[in-house]
This record gives structure tokens, sequence and C-alpha cells, in this order.
């Protein structure tokens, strides 16, 4: 147990290239500043110059607002000098620095706040843990998102291209970024390259590709695109060869692309594994959206309660009240992409499979049902189911359990 008296805060303001920390007692007043750089071989002097502000028996406690990008060296550092380190929200930090009269704004002042919310939060405030699994798999699942992302552009670069230069691609391929596609593409850029080729040779070309095809289908299927090329018509333009080298390009970068994400899923499934959970159990979540889910969610031990996770969401409601007036308003501050993962993962849950009798959870679906007969909006009620899979995510996630669809009751509450 930390005695204030005994305690200084040190609040550090963090950036790319150098920190800059403020020292104050419990009191509130500043005993100094420190500007160290952002190198592992700068830390140990910054020790050393705290040691002046720190009379005996002593406990320095450090605020760091960022552990896991610029502060994620200097945070590791403090914990290996098993230092109290804690992570202290910006919010919290951009509220203290606005609540002056007139707010200012300096590296100086920044660090002052996060000081200050550091010795009035401290209790609160949770540890910094600047390298664990859950830090691991965000970085590996934000390097996939940003990877699929610039894909998805490429391939409908791609999609514009072959359209110019084969007007019915899409009969000839299921999709246009496959590896029999791609291969096509790139040995075929544009129907000058299939002038002197023959329904064998493209026959003979797709087998290598797709060996489980017959030759006779692989035969078939040559000779259907160059029946399909020959009824497009003449598709050359002026500077083609410089159009193939696009097109060949840009196959090359989305089976780059494609590697690489392989290879990030590999490393997210493997500690995705050693986590134990069993999410995958649930409709609608495969093993990508349980890796963006825990990506975002984090250690589910830092939430008390499921209505903490449900705040940090956004999905529960803020509670403004004045005397005996009280209001539940929508919250816009929370996670906006763990909102719309529940989001999503409510809708698949509830919606009623073509060729089936019954919704993909019945149970949640007879839940949905009941709050619109109880007069709410279609709306209301998804944020409704929303809570609820709050409820079913921070249980698995605690107990690491498979998920079992509930029995209805006969009066499924409203």
């Amino acid at each position: 147990m930390l005695q204030p008296e005994r305690t200084i805060y040190i609040g550090i303001d963090l950036h790319k290239n150098h920190h800059t920390a403020c020292i104050i007692d419990c009191w509130g007043k500043k005993l100094g500043e420190i500007k160290v750089e952002n190198k592992p071989s700068a830390y140990p002097s910054f020790m050393n110059e705290l040691k002046k502000y720190s009379k005996k028996n002593t406990t320095a406690v450090f605020g760091l607002e960022d552990v896991r990008n610029y502060g994620k060296s200097l945070s590791r550092f403090l914990v290996e000098q098993k230092k109290i380190v804690k992570e202290v929200n910006p919010a919290l930090s951009s509220a203290r620095r606005n609540s002056k009269p007139i707010p200012q704004k300096d590296d100086s002042w920044d660090a002052e706040c996060v000081a200050k919310v550091l010795r009035d939060e401290f209790e609160a405030l949770p540890d910094a843990k600047p390298l664990d699994v859950y830090w691991a798999i965000n970085q590996l699942s934000n390097t996939r998102k940003g990877l699929l992302k610039n894909m998805t552009a490429t391939v409908f670069r791609l999609h514009q291209r072959i359209s110019n230069h084969y007007p019915s691609y899409r009969k000839f391929f299921g999709h246009v970024d496959g590896k029999t596609a791609l291969l096509f593409w790139e040995t075929y850029p544009s129907p000058s390259y299939l002038k002197h080729s023959s329904p064998e040779e493209i026959g003979v070309f797709i087998k290598q590709i797709r060996s489980p095809l017959t030759l006779e289908k692989a035969i078939a299927k040559g000779a259907s695109i160059l029946e399909m090329v020959h009824a497009d018509g003449a598709t050359e333009i002026q500077f083609q060869e410089q159009q193939n080298v696009i097109v060949r390009s840009l196959v090359s970068s989305i089976r780059n692309s494609q590697q690489e994400i392989e290879v990030l899923d590999r490393e997210l499934k493997s500690l995705i594994k050693d986590l134990g959970f069993k999410l995958e159990t649930m409709i609608g979540l495969d093993w990508v959206t349980v890796s963006s889910l825990i990506s975002e969610i984090g250690d589910i031990h830092r939430f008390p309660s499921p209505k903490k996770l449900a705040m940090y969401a956004g999905i529960a409601p803020v509670v403004f009240g004045s005397g005996k007036k009280v209001k539940n308003l929508k919250n816009y501050l929370g996670n906006r992409e763990l909102y719309m993962m529940f989001r999503n993962l409510a809708i698949k849950q509830i919606t009623v499979q073509k060729g089936r009798d019954q919704a993909n959870n019945p149970y949640l679906f007879a839940y949905f049902e009941g709050k619109i007969k109880a007069g709410k909006t279609r709306q209301q009620a998804y944020v409704c189911v929303m809570r609820k899979l709050v409820n079913v995510i921070f249980s698995l996630m605690m107990s690491k359990n498979a998920y079992v669809v509930p029995a209805i009751e006969q009066k499924q509450a409203g």
C-alpha cells in the first residue's frame, strides 16, 4: 500500500524522438521536469537524474499515456526495473488539460496533466503491460487488416484493367484473384498473347495449376475462353505493352499480399490457440473475427464486469441525471470497431438462412422478437441483442468454455 506523503508521481508525455517527464508530490507541487531521448541507451541516465527528486524511503510511480507505440520501449524498461507503471487513458489527461479557463497545450503541461491524473486516479488506472500476447495479436491483426485493405484496392484496379482487355473476363474463372486466374493474367495479360494458342495448350496450362481437374475439362475450359475472347472482338489499344506491364505488376502485388497474409494467419492462429478460447463454437465467429475481437478487447480481466466491457464498446448507454430526472443516452465515445463487430455478430445470430425454418440462434432470435413486441424499434432491439452478446463473450473469455445455445423459455423475457 502506497503512502502518499512518501510517493512521487511521474507523468510522461511521449513522442517519437523524445519524452518529457514531470515530477509532482502528493500535494500536486511540481518538483521538476526532465527530457529524455526515446532510445534505450538514454533511460539509465534518466533514472539517475530522477534520484535527486527522491528522498529516502520515497516510492516513484510512473504514468504513461501510450505504452504500446512511442512509449513501448520506455514502459518495457521501467517494468523490467520493477517500477510501478500505470497506463493513463489520454481522455483523462485531455479532460484535465481542458479544465482550465484558458486551455493550453505543450509538452510540459501535458506531462503535468498525466502526473496529476496518475495521482488522483492511481488505484483505478490499469498496470502497464507493454508486451504481452494481446499486444502481439493486436499488431498482427492490424497488419493483416492493412494488407487486406491494400489488396482489395489492388484487386479493384486489376478488375478495371482486365475488363478493358477481356470484356467477358468474369466468365473465365470464379474469382479474378484466384490462383489460376492470377497466373492466367500474368501469362496472358491481353488477347494478343492468345493469338497462336490452342484449346489444348490452354487446357494443359490450366491443368498444371488445377491438378484435380481432368484434362478433358481443362481443354473444354480453354476452348470456352478462346471462344469468349473471339466473341469480344478486338480490344487492343495504343500502348498495349505498357498496359500489360501494369497488369503483371498488379498480379505480382496481389500474390505477394496473399502470401504475407498467409504468414500472418499462421502466427495469429498459433497465438489464439495458445490462449485456449473456444469462441469459434459460436455461430458467426470464425478465427478471423475472433482474432479481431481479441485484438480490440485485449485481456478480458481488465474489465471487472460485462457492463464495463459494454461501456468500452459503446453499447451500454450513458446515464445523465439530475434530481429526479434521469436519461439514458447513446454512447458515441466507445470503441467503434468493437461496436460494429458486436452488431454484425448480432445480425448473424438472428438471421434466418434460406432453406431453414429457424434462426442461427433461436434463443437470441426469440429475445429479439420479445423486444420488438415490447415496443422497441428494430434498431433498439439490435442493441439489446448486442448487450446480451457482450455478456456471452465476457463469460466465454473468462471461463474458456464452448458456447451452448440456451433453451428457449416458454415466456421469453421482453
